[in-house]
């Protein structure tokens, strides 16, 4: 098991005010708003890397999580089609094998703390998921992909790894009702969430009947989150309202139960969070 800069950083944040993760408090926060980490940790660490994502499940986070594929097939975990700025590689992701993408290192640019670090595969980022089944966080996975094998791909990966029914799906899914269609057709049990700019546009998110969340960019009233909850779908509010350091937009959301938050600053939220009880 790599763990390069991983058990620093997770004891450092944990010290430094972090939400605990021992099953005492995760029974308690099961009613709370849960953090999802945008990339991982982005600013305490190299954004979608294991060291990221094993830092936020010891904190007891949630996370993002954005997929590619390389060119002989395996889903991998990357924000950018190209590697050139998250890793000391060149090229597009979807012109290297797996293989390739094993000799680049994916962390000393952010710090040499991380030296080493890999482009995970989505695989590797599921059993990370699975190998911590006492949490009850949000794991957003952010499809990049625009092709027709990726959704059944994803689903098997998450079953084959027990993991199903902690992922929401996001990226392209919240736009294109085909990908839901197919998602759907791989497990009717499927998380997933249909996009709302406004107040008009989160009527019609939530009329959609596939979906059993609502993925609002914008800060939903106090009414509206009870209107969601009262059809018994569930609310991920993402974009400029809650991603940097809006403590009064995080207080809102908090104080009326929007159920996922994906910010930048997971510390501060989770921090908030914890002293709102």
């Amino acid at each position: 098991m790599n763990t390069n800069g991983w058990n620093w950083l997770a004891l450092g944040l944990l010290c430094f005010g972090g939400v605990c993760s021992s099953p005492a408090a995760e029974q308690s926060q099961r009613s709370l708003t849960t953090v999802v980490a945008h990339r991982g940790l982005i600013l305490d660490a190299p954004e979608n890397t294991l060291a990221s994502f094993r830092a936020c499940l010891e904190l007891g986070f949630g996370f993002e999580l954005d997929v590619q594929r390389t060119s002989d097939g395996h889903l991998m975990c990357l924000h950018d089609t190209t590697v050139d700025r998250t890793t000391d590689g060149k090229g597009a992701i979807a012109e290297l094998s797996r293989y390739q993408t094993v000799g680049l290192d994916a962390g000393s640019w952010f710090s040499p703390r991380f030296k080493k670090q890999r482009i995970p595969g989505i695989d590797q980022v599921f059993d990370l998921i699975a190998s911590y089944p006492k949490s009850n966080a949000i794991y957003a996975v952010d499809i990049k992909l625009d092709d027709s094998r990726v959704e059944a791909d994803l689903v098997a990966l998450a079953k084959k790894h027990k993991v199903l029914d902690r992922l929401l799906f996001i990226g392209n899914p919240i736009h294109d009702e085909a990908i839901r269609k197919r998602l759907y057709q791989e497990d009717r049990s499927v998380k997933m969430a249909v996009v709302a700019h406004d107040s008009k546009e989160l009527v019609a998110s939530l009329a959609n009947p596939l979906t059993n969340w609502v993925y609002v960019r914008f800060l939903p009233s106090a009414s509206e989150i009870a209107g969601v909850h009262a059809k018994g779908k569930r609310i991920f509010i993402a974009g400029n309202t809650v991603a940097g350091q809006e403590s009064a937009n995080w207080a809102h959301c908090i104080k009326y139960g929007v159920d996922a938050i994906l910010t930048d600053h997971a510390i501060e939220l989770g921090r908030q969070i914890r002293n709102s009880k």
